[in-house]
């Protein structure tokens, strides 16, 4: 669950090495290739599957022990960002008409942290807002925070194992909007704790603006995030987000009134919550929950235990420890196999279909 498979290490191993041909014949220089047989050596599934499963907490010494200076993935030898640029060389081969625009986003830059800067400074760009200004500003904050820097690699990992239509890690970078939008907000959350506010919110709003992502820079968002689609997610002020969390697309983390102070939701690690889901007020939703599609929650639940409806309420529980790693959203599906009929019975009168066209036609 959530690991990298055999099939995508094969894949992605043959990618390195077909990268290997194309950086010599490009540059003519042997040093890249001691780089590469390293990553390939080592093998996908040694690095990916602690990304993946966001079990660093336990594995840290085992990395340190293996990679000598390598620390969640970053250092002299970086996992992540070897896989973007191998396959952003493939991506050129295959679209020549996009070279340029994968060397200026990838191949040009050293690192991930720069290559994010410059797509997150360019989508987010306006005639106030330059985007040589927001890549200084960006740079700066993700290579002075190394909580920045794990989280990014922790939320590649979880867009790329738990989006279906993501086949790639360079994708993750360049193109889904929930990807940036969280990446932004976790340069803005860092403005905002350093002092600079004013510009956290600017940033903030500029976000909602081009995204269509609403998080306020004060929120506070774990590591293995998935924000899929990302289209109409809002997240208040107070929330508190745990590790390991998927959210779908219209999700709001909002209050229930004009009251100040701690007034937002706090979800649980390894939680999913379904699209257009509602969660209102400074209550818990705990560790492990999924919160059915459409779903209006008003109080604290449970770990583990599935919630639907309006307002909702337990339905059952799930069995998966993390369930937002596997995202079966149809857990629900027995449930709603019984309570759509009656919804539709209550919605007719208290008649079922079948008999309301029956008296239609008498």
């Amino acid at each position: 669950m959530g690991c990298v498979s055999e099939d995508c290490n094969v894949s992605l191993s043959r990618s390195l090495s077909k990268r290997l041909v194309l950086e010599t014949k490009m540059n003519g220089k042997e040093e890249k290739l001691s780089e590469t047989s390293k990553f390939v050596e080592f093998g996908l599934e040694k690095v990916f599957p602690l990304y993946a499963m966001g079990n660093l907490e336990s594995e840290d010494d085992v990395l340190m022990d293996k990679f000598g200076n390598l620390e969640f993935g970053v250092g002299d030898f970086d996992s992540i960002w070897e896989a973007v640029k191998a396959e952003a060389l493939l991506e050129a081969e295959k679209e020549p008409i996009l070279s340029s625009f994968l060397y200026a986003s990838i191949m040009s830059h050293d690192c991930l942290e720069r290559a994010l800067g410059f797509v997150l400074a360019n989508r987010l760009q306006n005639p106030i807002l330059l985007s040589t200004q927001l890549m200084d500003i960006f740079v700066d904050v993700m290579m002075n925070d190394r909580g920045i820097q794990r989280s990014i690699r922790l939320d590649v990992q979880a867009f790329k194992e738990r989006d279906p239509s993501c086949l790639a890690y360079c994708w993750v970078l360049l193109y889904l909007k929930g990807f940036h939008s969280l990446q932004s907000y976790r340069i803005a959350h860092a403005l905002w704790n350093s002092g600079r506010k004013v510009l956290a919110l600017a940033l903030q709003s500029r976000i909602s603006e081009v995204f269509g992502v609403d998080i306020h820079p004060a929120a506070k968002i774990g590591e293995g995030i998935l924000l899929d689609h990302g289209t109409g997610v809002v997240i208040g002020e107070t929330a508190v987000i745990g590790n390991r969390v998927s959210l779908m697309q219209g999700v709001t983390l909002g209050g229930s009134g004009k009251e100040i102070g701690d007034r937002h939701p706090k979800i649980g690690q390894g939680a999913l919550i379904g699209p257009s889901a509602t969660i209102l007020g400074n209550i818990r939703i705990g560790d492990g929950a999924m919160i059915a599609a459409g779903s209006l929650v008003l109080k604290d639940i449970p770990p583990h235990s599935i919630v639907a409806g309006i307002p909702a309420k337990v339905v059952g529980y799930v069995e998966e420890q993390d369930p937002s790693m596997t995202m079966k959203h149809d857990a629900t599906k027995e449930f709603f196999l019984h309570e759509s009929p009656r919804s539709v019975d209550r919605c007719a009168g208290g008649l079922s279909v079948s008999e309301k066209e029956r008296q239609m036609h008498d």
